[in-house]
């Protein structure tokens, strides 16, 4: 069993690296990416101990990007997985650090939104649970607390959300650009829950997908805990369409996905193993390319793989 998607209290999860290791071990999954948002910190603790329990624990990062065709906010943002099979270099991660200040100053915003409504949160209260990465899930738990909302789903739907009352948009950077970024890093890419871009149009929706193909996307994640059998189906087939390799994993985030577990999301997510397998292949492929140029790639170079049908 294998899991390609899942969060710690590095970002917005709640369960430490060391915890969410020992929930694999238990569960029986033999190779875990920890996907935290816009930081390597929680992979990069227990890369050693994974090891030892002879856990392939693959170094990722989760990506808020914005779809800079779309003006609705519904539709602008995008989440983008990297997977890292070497180290992916200052570079990238002094970029990571970079979103991270913008993130800080975005929850600035929102804490003084919420204020502004009448709801006693404040930024120092969200970072206290936010540990290493304040996200948005610590505000609503600070919500939750004082009885200004019932649930995490409550707070997004009435003040966090794209259509809630104190949502602040972030200045995220471009799909495109982000793709750039990790494919210069040596990394591999691709599209997190597809579902959650809320395009009502198939059409539009693959005319996206297939845009991000061609500008190097390498993957689309097809198993997710938010796709159903309907969904594994449309999105596979999107896939095929471009020439994209196939990902899935939890989204596991602890406490605050309840009902979703590491390995098989709400009960019936099974990724296959030639998911990583294929993950493996773009990754080697890439790093034989670059050593047969001897230049390392720059952001902004390179085409993807396989043009898109």
């Amino acid at each position: 069993m294998i899991d390609l998607h899942t969060h710690t209290t590095a970002s917005d999860g709640t369960d430490t690296p060391e915890q969410l290791l020992q929930r694999a071990e238990t569960s029986g999954i033999t190779a875990l990416a920890i996907t935290d948002h816009d930081t390597l910190e929680g992979v990069d603790s227990v890369l050693q101990t994974a090891a030892r329990a002879g856990l392939e624990l693959i170094r990722g990062v989760e990506l808020s990007t914005r779809v800079t065709v779309e003006t609705d906010p519904r539709r602008r943002n995008a989440h983008l997985l990297g997977y890292f099979f070497a180290e992916p270099g200052p570079e990238f991660r002094a970029w990571l650090t970079s979103l991270l200040k913008g993130r800080k100053e975005r929850n600035g915003r929102i804490a003084k939104r919420l204020q502004e409504l009448g709801l006693d949160v404040r930024l120092e209260e969200a970072e206290a649970l936010g540990r290493n990465i304040t996200a948005r899930p610590h505000f609503a738990s600070v919500m939750i607390r004082k009885g200004y909302v019932k649930s995490v789903r409550e707070a997004f739907d009435v003040y966090l959300g794209e259509t809630g009352c104190a949502y602040i948009e972030r200045a995220d950077p471009p799909v495109e650009e982000a793709i750039r970024r990790v494919r210069a890093a040596g990394g591999v890419t691709s599209l997190a829950h597809a579902i959650r871009l809320n395009q009502p149009d198939p059409a539009r929706e693959l005319e996206l997908i297939s845009a991000w193909a061609r500008a190097g996307l390498d993957a689309l994640e097809v198993w997710h805990s938010d796709h159903g059998e309907a969904e594994v189906a449309r999105y596979g087939h999107i896939a095929d369409v471009c020439n994209l390799a196939r990902t899935g994993g939890s989204d596991f985030h602890g406490d605050h996905t309840p009902g979703v577990l590491p390995g098989i999301g709400k009960g019936s997510l099974r990724v296959p193993a030639s998911a990583l397998n294929d993950l493996h292949r773009i990754a080697a492929r890439r790093a034989q390319a670059h050593r047969a140029q001897g230049v390392q790639t720059q952001v902004g170079e390179g085409a993807h793989d396989i043009a898109c049908r």
